[in-house]
């Protein structure tokens, strides 16, 4: 089971890479900076921003301490999870899939923060007059991997006869 966990992991890291970086360069292509088209009127758009900072633009005034900042704690989250991955969890299915998830959006990020100095957000959802910062495939597939990461390590507690994954 180890050996095609292991295919797996890296599988997904791919695939959640290749992802996100196609449907960003998808969107640099066809939109202009700010440019913002509706899908789902009132309800979802796609746009083209970019942001230096993290989740809600946290830090995005911070400058090249901040970038430096978000580098790092992107190259320790990659090697942090690949490691803890590869230490405990390599023999679980869920985890290394919720691991890999992210790993391969961290990745993402990554690549744009090093290339562009920020990254491309492309995802715009609204409910109501509640408006979602824009995100792209990378943020998806860390908020996804960190749901099934918690759902696993209590599922990981459980007996085996309780278990169902």
């Amino acid at each position: 089971m180890q050996n095609k966990n292991t295919i797996l992991y890296f599988l997904v890291i791919l695939f959640v890479v290749a992802a996100d970086q196609a449907t960003k360069a998808l969107i640099m292509l066809s939109f202009s900076p700010y440019e913002s088209r509706p899908v789902i009127d009132g309800l979802f758009n796609l746009v083209y921003v970019t942001n230096t900072g993290s989740a809600f633009s946290f830090l995005a005034s911070a400058g090249a301490w901040g970038h430096w900042f978000f580098v790092a704690v992107a190259v320790l989250a990659i090697v942090g999870f690949t490691a803890g991955w590869w230490a405990w969890a390599r023999d679980k299915r869920l985890l290394t899939v919720a691991m890999a998830l992210i790993v391969g959006g961290a990745i993402g990020n990554l690549i744009d923060r090093l290339r562009f100095g920020a990254v491309v957000d492309f995802l715009d959802v609204m409910i109501g007059s509640y408006h979602w910062p824009a995100f792209n495939v990378a943020d998806a597939s860390i908020c996804v991997g960190a749901i099934l990461y918690i759902v696993a390590a209590m599922l990981a507690d459980r007996p085996a006869k309780e278990r169902k994954i």
